[in-house]
């Protein structure tokens, strides 16, 4: 089978799981051919095309922006929705499309298949409708609530499934069922408004993927796994392949499998990810966590950007930590995450308990499903002082649950 695939995104943790996907399928012999804007190089039955210029890379970005414009639907949802139709119109005018869009000789299509990543609009579909091929949607997150109606023609009950971005686990009370069911009406309004909208500033000269009617994805493949999603009713082309993405570990470099090995009580892993820059974190932020890791008994892996001020002792900082291998590391006792999907998968893989600093998106969700789970605590990034993070890394390492 011959596969045509497009990352929409310029998210790293993004593009980790569609490659997942994408590893998959070439090692089971079907040639890929992929537009991505992180390539790794070709192999066999795999071939990129580099699309990092038409993208503005997601990739340590200020605390602040993150909290501005990331943190509430009413910010991220039209924001999700003009960045996606920016890329799809880059993408499907980029040459090299074009040229894959084109029919073979005989009047047929190279391809077999589209595999894509949905985002914020249903333009991404545009290369399966134009050539009618099968589309598969890759979602790199748990479910996307608000277009599950159109995706899959089925929406969920939200007064039993939780929205993608909402703050529990499963809406157990009236009011969180409540608030539930208003956060999924008003997602799908914001996501249908800024669409529409968009769509009446280009009426004069439509997009080409504005004038075909979107084809419906034949199977969408989606990063949760019943390790940490409760049971919910699917359509049976929903497919959950959480954790993916896990490679085999790898060796540690030396400085940091020395660091681990030598500390008697342990490590505690802590890291944002790869979006946020976490010396953007304002100074009585940073300085509640520097005094509270101060005083743990454990040393500590910090990812952080640039030089800083007064490291403790039992710190080491570096701008990048292999975190898989890290993880399952048996001397690591604690991950303090902000709880993207991606590190929720890895830290469940390896049974290491999670502190967590949801900051956006599904991220909420994600550690509250830990919570329910007995394997985290959830606080609010912006209200830490340094006694309540010190408390509840020594629960977390302390209590033998």
């Amino acid at each position: 089978m011959r596969v045509l695939a497009v990352e929409t995104i310029a998210g790293k943790s993004h593009w980790n799981f569609m490659r997942a996907v994408l590893r998959s399928l070439t090692d089971a012999g079907h040639a890929v051919t992929v537009f991505t804007p992180f390539p790794d190089g070709d192999r066999d039955n795999y071939t990129e095309v580099d699309t990092s210029a038409a993208f503005r890379m997601k990739l340590d970005v200020d605390l602040a922006e993150v909290l501005e414009k990331f943190a509430k639907p009413s910010s991220i949802l039209p924001l999700i929705v003009t960045i996606s139709r920016s890329l799809c119109d880059a993408i499907f005018r980029d040459d090299r499309m074009v040229a894959a869009m084109r029919p073979s000789s005989d009047g047929g299509s190279v391809y077999d298949m589209v595999i894509v990543e949905p985002v914020g609009s249903e333009c991404v579909s545009h290369a399966a409708t134009a050539m009618g091929l099968p589309l598969v949607f890759v979602v790199p997150s748990p479910m996307i609530s608000h277009f599950e109606g159109p995706f899959l023609g089925h929406v969920p009950n939200p007064a039993a499934v939780s929205h993608l971005m909402a703050g529990h686990a499963v809406p157990r009370s009236f009011v969180q069922r409540f608030g539930n069911s208003v956060l999924l009406a008003y997602s799908v309004f914001l996501v249908r408004y800024a669409e529409w909208s968009l769509k009446r500033q280009d009426a004069a000269a439509p997009k080409p993927f504005d004038v075909l009617e979107p084809v419906r994805p034949s199977a969408v493949f989606v990063n949760s796994h019943f390790a940490t999603e409760a049971s919910r009713p699917l359509p049976p082309n929903v497919v959950h392949v959480g954790g993916l993405h896990l490679e085999q570990p790898k060796s540690l470099p030396p400085d940091i499998l020395e660091f681990i090995n030598e500390s008697s009580h342990g490590v505690i892993y802590f890291t944002f990810g790869s979006v946020v820059k976490m010396s953007t974190m304002p100074n009585y932020i940073q300085k509640s966590f520097k005094e509270a890791l101060a005083q743990v008994p454990q040393r500590v892996l910090w990812k952080y950007e640039g030089e800083m001020e007064d490291v403790p002792p039992n710190v080491m900082i570096k701008k990048w930590f292999p975190q898989r291998d890290i993880l399952l590391h048996p001397n690591v006792k604690l991950f303090i995450s902000h709880g993207g999907i991606s590190g929720v998968y890895e830290t469940v893989d390896a049974g290491v308990p999670v502190l967590g600093f949801p900051l956006f998106y599904d991220q909420h969700r994600n550690i509250a499903n830990l919570v329910d789970a007995g394997m985290a605590i959830s606080m609010e990034l912006l209200s830490v002082s340094t006694d309540i993070i010190l408390n509840s890394i020594l629960e977390l390492i302390n209590n033998e649950k």
